[in-house]
């Protein structure tokens, strides 16, 4: 039988699965909210607003799809303004890249289903764990998928290595009791099925500085 904080957490992506569309920009006040696929296509607008000095905090608010390369340049111009980040909802893909670039990136507040699915070339080892996602090591995982792959062996095809469905997801569920965080690893053929995703033990967003403390 499954647990209920799966069936939330089935539900919360099932629901995710239709209308991806471009992102979205938002200002409320000093937080920029942004929603949608992450595709370069509104970099422009969003290097104006932080560099209006008028943000503190970007939310991303069920962001999914886009290209490493976006996510490295949401990425940049995070980190050169020292905003904070949120994920509200879902964030994955590029999306993720982009969270983790912030001074303080945490999830949002109150009883909604939140997930960070960070997209990995492959199954991480129990000791990268430790380190993958702190400080410049996200910028050396997300040059990994920008930087071009080696030539196939002959008669061979070169994989796309970036797979925004393939990587490690992090939930944060709402019960009674607070709030449960869990982690797992999706090897991509899950669809929108995260139950179908690997369990990971000892891998608490919090310890992995994944997320940071309010």
């Amino acid at each position: 039988m499954k647990s209920w904080s799966t069936v939330l957490r089935g539900v919360a992506f099932a629901g995710m699965a239709w209308g991806v569309q471009a992102a979205e920009l938002e200002l409320e006040g000093s937080r920029l909210l942004v929603s949608g696929m992450l595709d370069g296509s509104a970099i422009q607008r969003f290097t104006e607003e932080l560099g209006s000095g008028k943000v503190r905090t970007v939310v991303f608010e069920n962001s999914l799809g886009g290209t490493a390369e976006a996510a490295g340049e949401y990425a940049r111009a995070i980190r050169d303004s020292g905003v904070n980040t949120e994920v509200k909802g879902q964030c994955q893909a590029a999306c993720a890249y982009a969270f983790l670039a912030g001074k303080g990136h945490r999830f949002g507040r109150g009883f909604q289903v939140h997930g960070l699915l960070i997209p990995l070339p492959a199954r991480p080892r129990p000791e990268e764990l430790a380190s993958r996602w702190r400080g410049e090591q996200a910028q050396k995982t997300l040059a990994e998928f920008t930087t071009p792959p080696a030539a196939p062996e002959t008669g061979g095809k070169s994989r796309e290595r970036w797979q925004p469905g393939q990587g490690v997801l992090f939930t944060s569920t709402p019960t009674l009791f607070g709030r449960v965080y869990n982690s797992y690893y999706c090897d991509g053929t899950q669809g929108h099925d995260t139950s179908r995703c690997e369990l990971l033990s000892d891998a608490d967003p919090y310890k992995l500085g994944v997320l940071t403390p309010y």
